[in-house]
């Protein structure tokens, strides 16, 4: 009679565990043979990831993907933009081990990889839920929705200063120079990647952007590779203004370092999307299949709006880092950078190259 309860317990378990197996082979409301591509990561094994994304940021979600699919494990590596493009084209051209999967903040840099034929077509199980303008022929997808911000010292500047436009900030710095010169900062852009992708759209969008940039000149503006680097400087009180910076990222340290307040611009404010594509070439492309929709997922973009502390793109995710929240706050004013081949036009190597010639002689960066 022992034996049979045993043996009937045994079943139960196996069942059971078999029943948690399925329901995991495929998220709800996926396809039955989704379960093809789950089986094939677990074979796989692995997922390589090139990112422009700190990974501290990237923890949570990472975590939350291996809770999920813990056959599978995560390679994260973490670089500037710059680094990610080089690293990936020159371990391209060698025929070597390189990134499944590649998720940067230089919007451009990304799209001229996609463009170039070095993105596989995948069709997200995901791709309606986010907007149109984030979706590059199924092969290049925006991930989150972060404001670029002007940061300031909240010890050193006071409230009144925060600049609320872009003509207020070039006042600022014109009748408070003595004050602002050499306290002022942004990314150099011949280093940074995204640096040079953010001034490009600026360039386009602000009619006045040359006056902006003149005035950066007169006043000494100081130039980083990184956001870290400039959030420290920010707090430390050595600058006094950050233009441009990644706001997820200076949001996230405002909200433990009393020194730093975070302003967005209401005549308009840029808004940036991580790019992720896998690679056509992938090792583990099912793998990479995973991470692509669970990024998009609303498990995903939950994960990326409370604890990766970055703004979720759905416009079904609430809360404070969201879309819907930066709409509620800043309305018509925001101005998502779209994943379009308009992203290439300071990529050609002679534009880039007047570009940088015009900003250096405007900015004063020899």
């Amino acid at each position: 009679m022992l034996i049979k309860k045993t043996l009937a317990s045994a079943i139960a378990a196996v069942s059971l565990g078999l029943a948690l197996n399925a329901s995991a082979q495929a998220p709800a409301g996926y396809p039955a043979d989704y379960a093809k591509i789950v089986d094939g990561a677990k074979k796989e094994g692995k997922l390589v990831i090139y990112s422009a994304t700190d990974s501290k940021a990237a923890e949570p979600l990472i975590k939350d993907f291996s809770t999920l699919y813990p056959g599978v494990k995560v390679e994260f590596n973490d670089m500037n933009s710059t680094e990610v493009y080089n690293r990936f084209i020159s371990e391209a051209a060698a025929g070597g081990a390189t990134a499944d999967v590649l998720w940067s903040s230089a919007m451009d840099l990304q799209f001229k990889l996609a463009s170039e034929g070095y993105a596989a077509v995948y069709k997200s199980q995901e791709a309606a839920a986010i907007p149109a303008w984030a979706n590059y022929k199924d092969s290049a997808y925006g991930t989150t929705f972060e404001p670029l911000a002007i940061v300031y010292n909240k010890r050193l500047v006071s409230a009144d200063e925060v600049p609320a436009n872009h003509a207020d900030l070039v006042k600022l710095l014109t009748t408070k120079a003595d004050k602002f010169r050499n306290k002022v900062t942004t990314y150099d852009i011949e280093k940074s990647g995204v640096g040079f992708s953010f001034i490009t759209e600026d360039a386009q969008i602000n009619p006045q952007f040359w006056d902006l940039a003149k005035t950066f000149g007169d006043i000494g503006i100081r130039v980083q590779s990184s956001t870290g680097t400039m959030l420290e400087r920010i707090s430390s009180g050595e600058n006094l203004i950050g233009y441009n910076v990644i706001g997820s990222y200076a949001q996230a340290r405002a909200a433990k370092d009393p020194s730093i307040g975070v302003s967005f611009t209401k005549d308009y404010n840029l808004v940036l999307s991580r790019v992720v594509f896998i690679n056509k070439s992938a090792k583990n492309m099912n793998a990479a299949k995973l991470w692509i929709d669970y990024l998009l997922s609303k498990r995903g973009q939950t994960i990326i709006s409370n604890e990766s502390q970055l703004y979720a793109l759905r416009a079904d995710v609430t809360g404070h880092n969201t879309l819907g929240s930066l709409t509620t706050q800043l309305g018509g004013a925001l101005k998502p950078i779209a994943i379009t081949p308009a992203l290439l036009q300071y990529l050609d190597q002679t534009k880039r190259l007047a570009f940088l010639k015009q900003w250096k002689a405007a900015a004063g960066k020899k």
